[in-house]
């Protein structure tokens, strides 16, 4: 089996480590690491952000990447339209978001469909107007 040396300690691992025997490093054999989970980011750019950005990732040190870009996709997301657990944008579909117009469970906008929250004008099952709360 083939092996190539740990890029934090220089232990002699295989190429299908996990993580270092020796240190514990992840993914031992791959010059750079930088966390768990998928991201992608089109090089395609529009008001200087990514056309798409697509984030379920976190850092090696814990901290989660937010999917930032025109159309954003990820546990948490910020954009122009926004598709996240947790998103920020004007064209919102999420759990927690604040938005112009959104589908959620639990929103602030002033546009919207949603479990609980504060609208402007929509319809939930726990809605607060908006303009009266304002």
């Amino acid at each position: 089996m083939a092996t190539t040396p740990c890029r934090d300690c220089g232990n002699e691992v295989s190429f299908s480590a996990r993580s270092c025997p020796q240190c514990g490093a992840p993914y031992p054999y791959l010059e750079k690491w930088d966390g768990y989970g998928f991201e992608y980011k089109s090089s395609v750019k529009l008001f200087g952000l990514p056309l798409l950005h697509i984030a379920f990732k976190y850092r090696s040190n814990g901290t989660p990447v937010i999917a930032n870009g025109v159309i954003a996709i990820g546990q948490f997301g910020f954009g122009i339209i926004t598709i996240a657990q947790f998103g920020v944008g004007m064209i919102t579909l999420g759990q927690f978001t604040f938005a112009a117009a959104t589908i959620a469970q639990f929103t602030i906008a002033a546009y919207g469909i949603c479990q609980m929250g504060m609208l402007y004008e929509g319809i939930g099952q726990l809605v607060f107007p908006l303009d009266k709360i304002l």
